[in-house]
């Protein structure tokens, strides 16, 4: 074996040996006055004749044919990148830039839900106004603000591509087709979509729930006894869950304000995490897996209620557990703790120390609440007066 160093064999063709061993065929040529390597291949792949011919092939192309070989073969490599790649690259050098860790995982996980699926293994030099709509179109009306967080954050990822010159133009514009009521139809106010089931209802709907257990309805049961949002519960993991104590303690990092928040469990809810153990996969903490013990999309909570005929809208039970708490005469203040929504009045909130939540001799108004919430989810009190 050649020790380490360059080798010529002439007419610009040389051997480069490095230090480890591997040898590989180089041309250096002159092209526009300046000097160029031209990487021909592995010399384990590629003998020393086949290599005095590919030689003599681009010598010809690029002084005869003028042919730019070094950019063609940039541009093959450009027009490989897939849109997976490239997000995930745009991802990492803007990993500074993100406004927290939550926003940034979200910014990512929005793409990994609803555009890798069909875009993620094309290259983006190929994606073009159609293709984007035909990633949004499924999502446009079921979750319109994640829709079009989808859209801009797609259109981001090629614009991105363009300025790196893996795709010849920037993102089809938003006023264009991708803009609603062109390529895309208009969408109907957000308030319908977030459509709440309402609470004289839910006994029934949980019952029927449980008939058929499996992860995502067991991650919507704990949803509608916890009043969390969905994130919250599809990142859940099972060291958040103290279960001697009653408590799950969601990290800030879970959370839409980016602050911790603990949220009492009622006999109903630690029901639910027993079944979710039984069921619990190998080689993952997720509580509620997904494709690969990953954490679940947002959407199979939402394909649960569609595959039950509901019309509701997941965040909706939220609204549905604050109009069962203000008829169940519950006050105003413990049920906005329980559902982490931030105190509105500045003064207020700078006096406000209390979590309701009391000790384990003498448990707060939240335990109250949600061992209350539990039992009548369970169809096992009604839901009247606390007073």
């Amino acid at each position: 074996m050649a020790n380490p160093g360059t080798y010529q064999d002439g007419d610009g063709l040389f051997l480069k040996v490095d230090k480890r061993g591997g040898a590989s065929w180089l041309l250096r040529l002159q092209h526009d006055g300046k000097r160029r390597d031209i990487g021909l291949g592995s010399a384990k792949l590629l003998p020393l004749v086949e290599a005095r011919q590919k030689a003599s092939e681009l010598r010809r192309a690029i002084k005869i044919d003028r042919r730019d070989i070094l950019m063609e073969r940039k541009h093959e490599a450009a027009a490989k990148v897939t849109f997976r790649e490239a997000a995930h690259q745009y991802h990492k050098e803007n990993a500074a830039g993100w406004k927290s860790a939550i926003y940034a995982r979200q910014w990512l996980a929005s793409l990994e839900s609803h555009a890798f699926p069909k875009l993620g293994n094309v290259p983006t030099g190929g994606i073009a106004a159609a293709d984007i709509i035909d990633v949004l179109l499924p999502i446009w009306q079921e979750i319109p603000e994640t829709a079009r967080q989808v859209r801009n954050r797609i259109c981001v990822v090629l614009d991105y591509a363009h300025a790196k010159g893996w795709r010849s133009s920037e993102a089809p514009s938003g006023n264009g087709s991708l803009k609603a009521g062109r390529g895309l139809p208009r969408q109907v106010k957000s308030r319908e979509n977030r459509k709440a089931m309402p609470y004289s209802a839910l006994p029934t709907f949980v019952a029927t729930l449980r008939r058929k257990p499996a992860f995502g309805r067991l991650a919507l049961e704990l949803l509608i006894l916890t009043g969390v949002r969905s994130q919250e519960v599809r990142l859940a993991t099972w060291d958040e869950f103290d279960v001697q104590r009653r408590l799950w303690i969601i990290p800030a990092d879970h959370m839409k304000r980016g602050k911790a928040h603990i949220v009492p469990l009622s006999d109903a809810a630690l029901a639910v995490l027993a079944k979710a153990k039984a069921f619990r996969l190998p080689d993952t903490d997720v509580v509620f897996p997904g494709a690969a013990g990953k954490p679940m999309s947002d959407m199979t909570l939402l394909k649960v209620l569609r595959d039950m005929k509901e019309p509701f809208h997941v965040h909706g039970f939220r609204s549905t557990f604050t109009d069962w708490a203000a008829n169940a005469g519950f006050a105003d203040a413990v049920v906005e703790a329980a559902l982490a929504h931030k105190t509105p009045d500045a003064v207020q909130a700078a006096y406000r120390r209390t979590t309701y939540l009391g000790t384990p001799e003498q448990p707060g108004a939240r335990v109250t609440l949600m061992d209350t919430w539990g039992r009548y989810c369970a169809g096992e009190s009604p839901g009247g007066s606390t007073s």
